[in-house]
């Protein structure tokens, strides 16, 4: 009888062995084979440090020393060492490319070509790969219709995106809210008496009205008209955001639209410029970057602007805090000459910025598997929420983030990036879908900008970014939107309207010469595809 038990214990343990063994080996070559196993885990004792390249040169915010970075890393064993590009974002990636030295991370505007190069020139991993390889949890912490959407010719899925909402989540949720506002500084826009700003005449009886009553707040000059920075893609504020509220379709009889030439577009641009010739653009806003623009935000400068709320809910917070009077409002902007309702898309199924995992980490096993964790809702949770018990507790099921914690989110973010770090301050992989169902009561100048948007929130993923995948058409594309990019301020500061018309005219000859009917014809086709894809008819 005890040589049976011995024998049944030594079975035992030889079972229990191989599936140990099956579930993880030690190394960098570990392997969790079960999506029901969380890698991080495993990694968490064997400390590793790896450098992440963010893109964009605004981003300033640490890894370590805040509640939420310590956090992760205590959890997770990894240690993150943040890059980002002090200059020109395009020049950093290119050197990064050339010199084959892309940090274990990057995470770039999901419109940048260089994602594109580093796929096409094998520079980073294949992460579903990875996942099969080190750690299958990917596979349960991602969208299959984003991994679907995202899986290239050969098979595979090179990054990930953040943000993302597919057609599913915008048919199944009612309060998903569009980035674009037309924002006016509330007591001035009371103080002039609250115009129509819908037509060309009565934008510009405000803006004059305004600048004739408030010169100057506290002692610098009025911005009558406010913008997003005009960079090598053009101007949000000018060219995608004002096509929105004016409506411009991007497909016209099932064909990709040429929104660029739109007569409705062009003539609020001749508008703009008329307003710049008079003085009403200050000379501002075509070199401030993002940093100006925060600074001069918080300082109420801007009486109007086409602008993301994303971007200023931090300023916002902290103008309201100082005066509940000036904070800026979301109102009724520029319209078509129809009147009709504007078309303001929300995020898409491309998301805003995608993450990757270059061939040059040393640790592709810890990367994903960090990875995945931050894409679970263990991830997301405390990225968004902090730390139950420090800046949250859960009151009837649901959590609630401490009273003190919120007020110093609501009146100086700064201090609570610094101590705390949540409130998706690391923003490279958040989930604004699994978001919403932790939403926490939002403070009234942010909840009136997003709930302005509601009855003008579109689906229009499937023309998000319709990036050629050819060298040629991507070559084309890349050539038209730096033209555009160039173009755009010389059209605003023209000194003439025929001025404006030959800068316009040259725009399109040189486009055209380049084989921008061709490109549109491969746009019509992805789009196409697009629409196949996600089910969209």
């Amino acid at each position: 009888m005890k040589k049976r038990m011995g024998m049944a214990a030594v079975l035992c343990v030889f079972i229990l062995v191989l599936t140990i063994g099956a579930v993880y080996k030690k190394g960098e070559s570990e392997l969790v084979l079960n999506d029901n196993v969380e890698g991080w885990r495993i990694y968490a004792d064997k400390p590793v440090t790896l450098d992440w390249y963010v893109n964009f040169s605004w981003f300033a915010m640490p890894w370590g020393g805040n509640l939420v970075s310590d956090t992760i890393t205590e959890e997770t064993g990894v240690n993150i060492n943040f890059i980002t590009p002090s200059g020109s974002e395009e020049e950093k990636m290119n050197a990064l490319m050339a010199a084959d030295s892309l940090p274990d991370i990057l995470t770039l505007g999901v419109e940048d070509s260089a994602v594109h190069k580093m796929i096409k020139n094998d520079m980073v991993y294949a992460l579903n790969e990875l996942g099969e390889k080190y750690d299958m949890y990917f596979f349960r912490v991602t969208n299959p219709d984003i991994r679907s959407w995202f899986t290239q010719e050969d098979g595979n899925i090179y990054c990930y995106p953040n943000s993302a909402i597919t057609p599913k989540d915008f048919e199944e949720n009612d309060n998903i809210h569009a980035d674009q506002n037309f924002l006016v500084r509330k007591d001035i826009y009371e103080a002039i008496g609250r115009p129509d700003m819908t037509t060309q005449e009565g934008f510009y009886k405000a803006v004059k009205r305004a600048v004739e009553m408030f010169p100057e707040i506290n002692g610098k000059p009025l911005i009558p008209i406010g913008a997003n920075v005009f960079d090598s893609e053009g101007c949000t504020s000018f060219d995608d955001c004002l096509m929105n509220f004016l409506a411009v379709p991007y497909e016209k009889d099932g064909a990709f639209y040429d929104r660029y030439t739109d007569g409705e577009y062009i003539s609020w641009l001749k508008f703009f410029r008329r307003l710049s010739k008079e003085g009403y653009l200050s000379d501002d806003i075509f070199v401030d970057q993002r940093t100006q623009i925060a600074e001069k935000l918080e300082e109420g400068r801007y009486f109007c602007m086409l602008y993301e709320n994303t971007d200023m809910i931090n300023q916002q917070k902290y103008i309201y805090a100082r005066n509940p009077e000036s904070v800026y409002i979301a109102v009724d902007g520029p319209k078509n000459s129809r009147g009709d309702d504007y078309r303001l898309p929300c995020s898409g199924i491309n998301g805003w910025t995608v993450t990757m995992i270059s061939k040059n980490c040393k640790h592709p096993g810890r990367a994903i598997a960090f990875l995945d964790y931050l894409m679970s809702e263990r991830g997301q949770m405390l990225m968004y929420l902090g730390v139950e018990g420090e800046t949250y507790d859960v009151i009837d099921g649901r959590p609630v983030v401490r009273k003190e914690v919120r007020e110093l989110l609501n009146t100086n973010h700064w201090e609570y990036d610094k101590i705390y770090g949540a409130d998706n301050a690391y923003w490279m992989l958040q989930n604004k879908m699994m978001q919403l169902k932790w939403q926490q009561e939002l403070i009234e100048p942010v909840m009136q900008l997003w709930q302005w948007t509601y009855p003008y929130v579109i689906y229009n993923g499937q023309y998000d970014s319709l990036l050629p995948t050819s060298s040629r058409f991507m070559n084309v594309s890349s050539k038209i939107t730096e033209l555009w990019s160039e173009t755009l301020p010389l059209l605003l500061l023209a000194d003439t309207e025929e001025s404006f018309d030959k800068i316009l005219q040259d725009f399109i000859e040189k486009r055209e010469a380049w084989g921008f009917t061709d490109l549109q014809a491969e746009n019509t086709k992805l789009m196409e595809i697009a629409e196949k894809k996600l089910g969209i008819k």
